[in-house]
């Protein structure tokens, strides 16, 4: 990290982090989006004035206002006018509906809640009037897409001079249980941000990219490294491809990613036109949140002729690890990457614990704190995994993906890295089923390519048995999808929907 990237990330407050780089770089842009941009300047002076709007509506310090935004620069102004303020915010993902919405609202007690209205077809003014009805203290609801509060600086009282306390609150994707809320610091999104902008060796000269919600984790996270790199990215409201493709080309994006399943999407439009580059002036794809098979990095490399790397957080840590661009192959391809300075990690009986200043507070939920935390202050995480002795993390696996068949331990991240090389396998998910003989059995979900020849288990098992597998854990069954079920933030696999439609 140079010198200057260094002492910003001692910021003690987001604001101050505004502050710093605005007086920096003024006129140097920060967010692109279509035709339009807004620079590290602007970006101050605008997130400032929203702020006097919201609080001239009674938004104060300490208040808890809740949005369900896209990814927009009037997301962005509004959540650092709220950080200006200092209140506490609770980003909810656009996609989120009644039930996580409704709770969200009613666990936060938010006393606000910005929307964007009706959007993608959505009426999200309607959905927060109605949830608002069922709630002892309804928030009050406004809009915020194209118009956002406006009002004089002047009325506002000091910036919060600390960043230890809590001001935000995140919410984990619910499986079968409801949502947990994430208590965060803007000290340890400062810390998760300054991890991701140190291992990826950006410059200045860089232009990166948001194609994930700006209500995830990640979006803090990217936005500190703007921050403190000043370098811009652009936003897309609405990631798809190919029709992503032409922002990416227009503004030079020299950085991508999110996840293993934008690896994968921006693979697939590479091998339409295999012989020209997909996005010239990419040099780096970039991303976490869920597994990444080797052989997905080989692929990258090869046929998009960039680099990848590949790091490791959650909504609770947001970067634990991160892969460094001139790392060796091996370590790029099957390793999570090395923690910063600050982050320690301490793998028990096969799990990985966690403690460092990127660590939240912990739950909404004093039990749920309580159980997340050993007794030296360890977070919990509930993956399993080693550390090499060049101090990279490997995962493999979750506890709960680890498959019992006859009483041995089967890792499903092991049979879908192997499955993953497989040329008619485009993703996999290995799950174990209920089994009154076995205790469970092991079940691979098939996504394919399209126009591969339908696989059949037999083909699978003999590949497997190929490539050394051991009998033991060869699949029993076999289904093949048009589609694995995804979250819509990452993209990642639903495993819990499998085995409910399976089991």
């Amino acid at each position: 990290m140079n010198e200057t990237a260094h002492a910003l990330g001692a910021s003690r407050t987001l604001w101050e982090l505004v502050e710093l780089r605005a007086g920096l770089t003024p006129d140097r842009p920060v967010l692109l989006q279509d035709d339009r941009s807004l620079t590290f300047g602007a970006l101050r002076d605008r997130s400032e004035r929203v702020a006097a709007g919201l609080y001239e509506l009674g938004v104060r310090p300490g208040t808890v206002v809740a949005w369900q935004l896209p990814t927009r620069i009037e997301t962005a102004l509004l959540s650092f006018a709220l950080a200006r303020i200092g209140a506490v915010q609770t980003p909810i993902i656009p996609f989120y509906r009644d039930r996580e919405v409704g709770f969200a609202l009613r666990e936060s007690k938010a006393a606000f809640f910005a929307v964007p209205g009706t959007w993608r077809g959505f009426d999200h003014a309607g959905m927060a009037h109605r949830l608002a009805l069922e709630l002892p203290e309804p928030p009050l609801v406004f809009e915020a897409y194209d118009t956002l509060p406006d009002g004089d600086p002047a009325v506002l009282p000091p910036p919060p001079l600390t960043g230890r306390d809590v001001r935000w609150i995140y919410w984990t994707s619910g499986t079968t249980s409801d949502p947990k809320g994430v208590l965060h610091t803007d000290r340890s999104l400062i810390a998760g941000g300054s991890c991701l902008a140190h291992a990826l060796r950006l410059s200045s000269d860089d232009v990166g990219s948001m194609a994930f919600p700006f209500a995830h984790i990640a979006g803090p996270d990217y936005t500190v490294m703007l921050l403190l790199y000043g370098f811009p990215a652009v936003m897309f409201e609405q990631f798809a491809l190919p029709d992503a493709l032409e922002g990416y080309r227009r503004h030079g994006v020299t950085v991508a990613g999110g996840s293993t399943a934008f690896y994968s999407m921006f693979l697939t439009e590479q091998r339409k036109a295999p012989e020209r580059p997909l996005i010239p002036s990419l040099r780096l794809l970039a991303g976490g949140g869920a597994p990444k098979p080797p052989e997905i990095y080989h692929a990258v490399v090869r046929e998009m002729g960039c680099q990848l790397t590949h790091g490791y957080g959650m909504t609770e840590v947001p970067m634990i690890t991160m892969g460094a661009p001139d790392d060796t192959v091996r370590n790029l391809a099957t390793t999570e990457g090395r923690p910063p300075e600050g982050m320690e990690i301490r793998i028990v009986d096969g799990e990985v614990r966690l403690r460092g200043e990127a660590v939240c507070q912990g739950y909404l939920d004093p039990a749920q704190t309580a159980a997340a935390f050993d007794g030296e202050g360890f977070f919990v995480t509930g993956d399993l995994g080693h550390v090499t002795e060049s101090g990279h993390l490997v995962l493999t696996g979750r506890i709960k993906d680890v498959i019992i068949r006859k009483g041995e331990n089967i890792s499903a991240k092991e049979i879908e890295d192997l499955l993953h090389a497989h040329p008619a396998v485009a993703d996999v998910a290995v799950i174990g089923l209920p089994d009154a003989e076995r205790g469970e059995r092991v079940c691979a979900v098939v996504e394919q390519p399209e126009g591969a020849q339908e696989l059949s288990l037999g083909v699978v098992t003999a590949y497997l048995r190929g490539l050394g597998l051991s009998v033991h854990k060869l699949p029993e069954q076999l289904e093949v999808v048009e589609g694995l079920p995804r979250n819509e933030t990452l993209r990642k696999v639903l495993k819990y929907k499998l085995r409910e439609r399976y089991s």
